[in-house]
């Protein structure tokens, strides 16, 4: 597997923001959105075995484990049996994906924060993915503007899901507006700021 890089940090956005994890991040991906934050990981990496990751993964102490990229899931045949490994010795796994890939074989193992594309990516995911999604997964909708705050309202809004609900701002982007937006509209959403940009960690 072609990982691009394994550090400790905070979780960022999402149900356990602040949270200390580990973080995997594969190389490769099968979009190229826009604002991506991690364009380089598109690229590069260096082959790892289960063995070399987990020995990594033990050695940065910490129980639980962000995957990312990237698009982990374009590995996921290779991905399956990490994350049983990782799940069976304790660890709470955690799951970035763009929504373009069905996750359902990492259901046993893994909660699964599903980042749907707004216009503003240039890129789109599959919105049928969302009725699989369970009550530990989550969305997330990352917006830049109002055209990508009305979009995330009305998958919101058509689509059926299970999962919990987040919208983050793109970093720069008029937070004070998209946070009025949503109390006004009633999105039933949790609203949140990218705290590894705000703090200025990785």
């Amino acid at each position: 597997m072609k990982v691009f890089e394994i550090f400790k940090s905070l979780q960022g956005e999402g149900a356990f923001q602040g949270t200390a994890a580990v973080f995997v991040r594969f190389a490769g991906c099968n979009l190229n959105c826009k604002w991506c934050d991690t364009p380089e990981s598109r690229h590069g990496g260096i082959e790892m075995s289960h063995e070399e990751i987990c020995g990594k993964i033990a050695e940065l102490g910490c129980a639980n484990i962000c995957v990312t990229g990237g698009e982990p899931l374009i590995h996921l045949k290779a991905l399956v049996p990490l994350l049983k490994r990782l799940h069976d010795d304790g660890y709470y796994v955690e799951i970035e994906t763009n929504g373009t890939i069905d996750p359902s074989e990492c259901f046993p193992y893994a909660a699964i924060c599903m980042d749907v594309k707004c216009p503003s990516s240039g890129e789109h995911s599959d919105l049928s993915i969302l009725a699989k999604l369970r009550p530990r997964d989550m969305v997330k909708f990352v917006v830049g503007d109002m055209t990508d705050l009305k979009y995330a309202q009305s998958i919101i809004e058509s689509y059926d899901t299970a999962a919990r609900l987040f919208i983050t701002p793109v970093w720069g982007s008029d937070c004070h507006a998209i946070a009025e937006y949503i109390l006004e509209n009633r999105i039933p959403v949790t609203f949140q700021v990218q705290l590894h940009k705000v703090i200025d960690v990785k």
